[in-house]
């Protein structure tokens, strides 16, 4: 059942390897606390606990009793395992995501007639706190961009590279993974866009500036070649030994850069997504527009950048109104 659900996951939902293995991880550690406190209210066989864990087994006769071991999960069960980990401490970004997993499964498990009636239908995950996402100032976003055009100067085709890479980051806020899985073809430099596959295999495409452009045809032009090994194939930015670069190498040049920004927070790539969704509402742009940019399927996941805006202003106001 679980490998069934990991194929439901990838394939029909198209929900990303991260995502899948946080599902299936969470499911583990559910049927993990049943076993517990499931499986002992009318069962003494071993076999049987272990059976209701897993979400499969065997009765005594060796008949298999997936579904009807899955059928006694109630509401009350999924809510004592949520009361569990919020006793534990966990945040409420996590017991909410769990909840979600809950809910994805057992709506599933419903429609493929694994249980009769969803015990999740009426489960509730907690609100999750609005929490502002550190952003760099606009000053820090121009001297990281600074530092990292002087590195370029060195025309070392990695030091090119970082530069096309934090450039792209800025100017359009990709996400990392969308930015590592970007192809040569995906640019079209015509236009000045690229063409990114986002969340759920969603296909959009988002402008870029002349900065980004330049840096994007520096690395073109001349850099990526010097890179390049039968191991590249079309890989819009690849690593020194010739592969595609992974979003472990991209966080660390982020992060490594930053270093070189007095007073700038440490942030990671998604920090540059904050940052550029921010600056572009405080710009003047359209609240649709910049969700249509970032590939938010809901508004209200755009609007978080709003507060930060709205923080920005108070603060200013607080500092200059005599009256504030």
């Amino acid at each position: 059942m679980m490998d069934a659900f990991e194929r439901h996951l990838r394939l029909e939902r198209g929900r990303s390897p991260h995502t899948v293995k946080a599902y299936l991880a969470d499911l583990r550690d559910f049927f993990s606390h049943l076993d517990g406190d499931v499986g002992g209210a009318g069962e003494s066989d071993g076999a049987g606990e272990a059976g209701r864990a897993s979400g499969a087994g065997e009765d005594v006769a060796g008949t298999p009793r997936a579904e009807t071991e899955l059928s006694e999960v109630r509401l009350a069960d999924l809510r004592a395992w949520l009361g569990v980990l919020a006793a534990g401490g966990a945040a409420r970004s996590t017991i909410a995501r769990r909840s979600a997993t809950l809910r994805t499964f057992f709506a599933w498990a419903t429609r493929q007639g694994h249980v009769e009636l969803d015990p999740a239908l009426r489960l509730v995950a907690p609100k999750r706190h609005r929490t502002l996402p550190p952003v760099l100032a606009r000053d820090h976003a121009s001297a990281l961009l600074d530092v990292a055009a002087v590195a370029a100067d060195d025309d070392d085709p990695v030091h090119v590279r970082d530069r096309a890479i934090l450039e792209l980051l800025y100017a359009t806020g990709i996400r990392v993974g969308e930015l590592t899985g970007l192809d040569v073809d995906d640019v079209d430099h015509a236009a000045s866009v690229i063409r990114v596959i986002g969340k759920g295999n969603k296909e959009r495409r988002v402008p870029f500036g002349k900065p980004a452009a330049q840096a994007l045809d520096q690395w073109l032009s001349a850099s990526r070649s010097r890179l390049t090994t039968p191991e590249s194939g079309p890989a819009l930015f690849l690593g020194r030994r010739g592969r595609r670069i992974d979003p472990r190498q991209v966080r660390t040049l982020v992060h490594d850069m930053l270093t070189h920004v007095h007073d700038a927070p440490d942030l990671g790539p998604h920090g540059l997504r904050h940052s550029a969704a921010t600056h572009l509402l405080e710009g003047g742009a359209d609240l649709r527009m910049v969700q249509e940019l970032l590939g938010h399927a809901s508004l209200a996941t755009t609007q978080i950048y709003t507060h930060v805006s709205i923080e920005r202003l108070a603060a200013s106001y607080a500092q200059a109104h005599p009256r504030a």
